[in-house]
C-alpha cells in the first residue's frame, strides 16, 4: 500500500493522541509494544483495534522490518453479551480474545541477551580445566536437574583455578613444613592448612554435583551417573588428599614419620595438572604455556629436592646414639663457613646453634639449583655417603629435567621465528633468481616490492593449504566470510540465495597488487570479472589515463552476454596497492547456467565500470 506504518491515514477526530504518540515512539525507539486504538474504515466508521507491535532483527541484531497486527476488538469495547460469555466482565472477555495475540508477539519479540542462559563465555573456554572443552553445536543449554552445575560455567572455571591455586601451596607448602618441622607448636599454619583442607573437602561435594562430557561428546546431567564417574575417578585420590591430617598430628602420641608420611598424600593433588596440560592445545599461545608450565614443574623439582636435602643432612649432622656433631656434615660445614657453628649446652645435653631455618632453605635451594643445573660451584657439596648417593640421583634427575625442558625451550623460540626465517629465505631466493637470469633493474625492483607487500598483507600464510584442510562445507563458509565486502557492496549479489553465494565464494581469487603492476594488457584476453576491493587503478588507452578506478569498481568483460572471449582495449594499472577479488568466466558462467533465477537478477543489476571489451565505455562517475 507504500503506506506509514503506523497507520496514520486511518486516524479520525476520536483517535486518542497520546496513544498515536506512543506509536510513533515505538516505532522510533525500535520497541515492541501493543495498543488500544480507535481507526477509521474508509466510510469513516469507527473501529477498535488491539495493535501489535514487534520489531524483526537480523543476524546483526540491525532491525530491518515491523510486523504490525491488528484485532478487531470492536465487540469488546461495546456491551454486548452472547451465549458463551453471559456473565463475564468486560475485560474477562477481552482477556481470552486477546491471549493467543500475546503469545505471537511474544515469539516476536527479540531476545534480550541476558536472557540467554548457560552462555559459554571464550573466557571459560580458554580457562576450563575440569574436562573437555565442547564443540560449539554442542554447547546448547541441557536441562539440568536441580543442584546439577555445569562444568562450563563461569562459576566452576573460577573455582578449578582456586583449587588448582591451593594445588600450588599445598605442593610447596607440605614438604617444606615436613622437612623443616615449622608446624610444631604453630597455631598459624594448622589454621591455615585446615581451612584448605575444608576447601578441598567442598570441592569433592562440588564434583558429585557437576556435569561432565561422556564418551559420545554429550554432557552427563543425571546425578547417578555423575557420582559414579566421580567415583570410578578423582574421588579417592581427592579424599586422601583432602583428610585433616594436620590435626592428626597436633596429638603429641602420634610418631612424627607417620605424621609426615601422611601429610604427604597432599602432594596426590599435583595429578591435577594432568587436566592442565590437556588443555594447553586449546591456548592461543600455545608455546608460552608450555614454557610457564615446564618452569614451574622445574622450579617445583628444585624445591622438593631441596626439602630432602636437608633433611638428609639435619638426620646426619647429629649422632643421637653418641650425642657427637658429625663434622664431614655439609651442615655443620655450612654453619662454620657463615658464623654461626653448633655447639653444645652442657646444661641442658644438647646441640645448639648453628643457621636458621630461611638461611638453611636458601642453602638448600642453592645446592639443588646449581645441580640441576649442571653449574655446581662446589661450594656447597655432598660429604657423607648418603649425601653423595643422594646427589648422584639428583644430578640423573636434572639431566633429564635440563634436556626436557631446555630443549623444550629451543624449540619454543625456533617456532617463534619460523615466519621470519622462512621470509628472510624466500627474499634471498628471489635475489639469487634475479641476478643469476640478470633481470633488468626497474623489473626487479617490481618484483621485490610486490614479494614484500604481499608478505605484509598475508603474513606469509597460504590461504589455499589452509582451505584445503578444511571440508567442503567448511570451506565454503569461509570464502563467503572472506569475499563478504564483495557480495555486500555490489547490489547485484543481493538476491542471490546462501546456495549461491556459497558456490560463487569458492570460485573467488584474491590477488594483491603493488603500485605499477598491469592487471591487464590492451589486446590480452578478458578472462576474468574483476572487483575492486582496496586501492586505485588508471585505465590506459593510446597512452591516455581514461578512467580511475577505487574501491566498489568492476571491471572485465560481460561474459554472460557474449559468445567469444573478448581483447582487452586498455592497459589496466595499479596506482597504489590494492587488493583485488577476481572470478574466472568459466566459473562465473557455470554458477549462471546452474542458478538461472539469480542470473537474471546478475545480469540486470551488475554494472561494469569499466567494460575492457569496448573501447570508451566507461561509468561515467568513475571517468570523472
Amino acid at each position: 500500500m507504500q503506506k506509514s506504518s503506523t497507520c496514520s491515514f486511518m486516524y479520525g477526530e476520536l483517535t486518542d493522541k497520546k496513544t498515536i504518540e506512543k506509536v510513533r515512539q515505538t516505532f522510533d525507539n525500535y520497541e515492541s509494544n501493543c495498543f488500544e486504538v480507535l481507526l477509521y474504515k474508509k466510510n469513516r466508521t469507527p473501529v477498535w483495534f488491539y495493535m501489535q507491535i514487534a520489531p524483526i532483527r537480523n543476524e546483526h541484531e540491525k532491525v530491518v522490518l515491523f510486523l504490525c497486527t491488528f484485532k478487531d476488538i470492536t465487540l469488546f469495547k461495546q456491551p454486548i453479551e452472547d451465549d458463551s460469555t453471559k456473565g463475564w466482565t468486560k475485560f474477562a472477555r477481552l482477556t481470552r480474545a486477546l491471549t493467543n495475540s500475546r503469545s505471537v508477539l511474544q515469539q516476536l519479540t527479540p531476545m534480550n541477551k541476558t536472557e540467554v542462559v548457560h552462555k559459554h563465555s571464550r573466557l571459560a573456554e580458554v580457562l576450563q580445566l575440569g574436562s573437555d572443552i565442547l564443540p560449539q553445536y554442542k554447547q546448547e543449554a541441557p536441562k539440568t536437574p536441580p543442584h546439577i552445575i555445569l562444568h562450563y560455567c563461569a562459576f566452576k572455571t573460577t573455582w578449578d583455578w582456586v583449587i588448582l591455586i591451593l594445588t600450588f601451596y599445598t605442593a610447596i607448602m607440605v614438604p617444606y613444613n615436613v622437612s623443616f618441622k615449622t608446624k610444631q607448636n604453630n597455631i598459624a599454619w594448622l589454621v591455615l592448612d585446615s581451612v584448605v583442607d575444608v576447601i578441598f573437602l567442598v570441592d569433592i561435594v562440588l564434583n558429585f554435583h557437576t556435569t561432565f562430557v561422556g564418551p559420545g561428546g554429550e554432557v552427563i546431567s543425571d546425578p547417578k551417573l555423575i557420582r559414579m564417574n566421580y567415583l570410578k575417578t578423582w574421588f579417592v585420590i581427592d579424599l586422601l588428599s583432602c583428610l585433616p591430617y594436620d590435626i592428626i598430628n597436633a596429638f603429641e602420641n602420634v610418631d612424627e614419620g607417620i605424621s609426615s608420611l601422611f601429610s604427604s598424600l597432599k602432594v596426590v593433588r599435583l595429578l591435577r595438572l594432568g587436566r592442565v596440560a590437556r588443555k594447553l592445545d586449546h591456548y592461543l599461545e600455545y608455546g608460552a604455556a608450555v614454557l610457564v608450565l615446564l618452569v614451574c614443574v622445574f622450579g617445583l623439582v628444585a624445591h622438593w629436592l631441596a626439602c630432602i636435602w636437608y633433611s638428609i643432612g639435619d638426620y646426619e649432622v647429629i649422632d643421637e646414639v653418641t650425642n657427637t656433631i658429625q663434622i664431614d656434615s655439609w651442615l655443620y660445614q655450612l654453619a662454620l663457613s657463615i658464623g654461626t657453628p653448633y655447639r653444645y649446652n652442657t646444661s641442658a645435653g644438647i646441640w645448639e646453634g648453628g643457621p636458621s631455618k630461611d638461611s638453611l632453605y636458601v642453602s638448600s635451594l642453592y645446592f639443588t639449583m646449581t645441580s640441576l643445573t649442571t653449574i655446581g660451584f662446589g661450594n656447597i657439596a655432598p660429604t657423607t655417603d648418603v649425601e653423595k648417593m643422594f646427589s648422584v640421583a639428583m644430578m640423573m634427575v636434572g639431566s633429564l629435567l635440563y634436556a626436557t625442558i631446555f630443549g623444550n625451550v629451543t624449540t619454543i623460540f625456533q617456532q617463534m621465528y619460523a615466519n621470519t626465517n622462512r621470509y628472510h629465505e624466500m627474499l634471498n631466493n628471489v635475489r639469487d633468481f634475479l641476478k643469476l637470469y640478470q633481470v633488468p633493474k626497474g623489473l626487479s625492483e617490481r618484483v621485490m616490492d610486490y614479494i614484500v607487500s604481499t608478505w605484509s598483507m598475508s603474513k606469509g600464510i597460504d590461504t589455499e593449504k589452509v582451505l584445503s584442510i578444511c571440508p567442503k562445507d567448511m570451506r565454503a563458509d569461509i570464502c563467503v566470510h572472506l569475499n563478504r565486502k564483495v557480495f555486500n557492496e555490489h547490489p547485484a549479489f543481493r538476491l542471490a540465495s546462501d546456495g549461491c553465494l556459497r558456490a560463487l565464494a569458492v570460485e573467488f581469487q584474491t590477488i594483491h597488487c603493488a603500485p605499477g603492476d598491469l592487471i591487464y594488457h590492451a589486446g590480452e584476453s578478458v578472462d576474468a570479472l574483476c572487483f575492486v576491493v582496496s586501492g586505485s587503478l588508471e585505465v590506459i588507452q593510446d597512452d591516455e589515463v581514461v578512467a580511475i578506478l577505487g574501491k566498489g569498481d568492476v571491471f572485465g568483460d560481460i561474459f554472460w552476454k557474449e559468445t567469444t572471449l573478448a581483447h582487452a582495449c586498455a592497459n589496466v594499472r595499479a596506482l597504489t596497492y590494492c587488493d583485488l577479488h577476481i572470478i574466472k568466466r568459466e566459473a562465473l558462467l557455470k554458477v549462471l547456467d546452474f542458478y538461472t533465477a539469480f542470473a537474471n537478477s546478475f545480469s540486470r543489476n551488475l554494472t561494469l565500470t569499466c567494460n575492457l571489451r569496448k573501447r570508451g565505455w566507461f561509468s561515467m562517475a568513475s571517468a570523472l
